[in-house]
C-alpha cells in the first residue's frame, strides 16, 4: 500500500514518517484490498491531530484523532482505521454456509 504523508504547520520528520508507515502496515494483514492512503498530521495550539483517508477497492475510509502527543494521535488513528477495515472485511465476506434455509415454512 502506498501512503502519502503530509504535515500542516508541522515538519514531518523521518521518525514520524516511519512511525506512521509501521502503524498502518498492520492493516495490510487484514485486507488485500487496500490501494493507497493519505495521512495529514497537523498542530492546533496544544493539540496534535492526525487524519487519514484510505482507499480500498470500491470504498474510501476516513478517520481522524487528536491527542496531546503526536505519537498518541497516530496510535488512535491507526486503531480507528484498523476497526473500519475489519468491519468492511466482514461486510464483504459471505457469512452464509450453504442453502440449508427452509423456504416453504415446513420444518420436517
Amino acid at each position: 500500500m502506498r501512503i502519502e504523508i503530509s504535515g500542516h504547520q508541522i515538519d514531518v520528520t523521518p521518525a514520524l514518517r516511519d512511525y506512521v508507515q509501521s502503524k498502518l502496515e498492520r492493516m495490510e494483514r487484514h485486507s488485500d484490498l487496500l490501494l493507497d492512503g493519505h495521512v495529514i498530521l497537523s498542530v492546533e495550539k496544544l493539540l496534535m491531530r492526525a487524519e487519514a483517508t484510505i482507499n480500498l477497492s470500491g470504498r474510501s475510509l476516513h478517520a481522524e484523532s487528536s491527542a496531546e502527543d503526536m505519537y498518541a494521535a497516530i496510535d488512535l488513528l491507526a486503531d480507528k482505521l484498523d476497526r473500519q477495515v475489519l468491519k468492511h472485511k466482514e461486510k464483504i465476506t459471505n457469512h452464509h454456509r450453504g442453502d440449508d434455509t427452509v423456504r416453504d415454512g415446513s420444518f420436517g
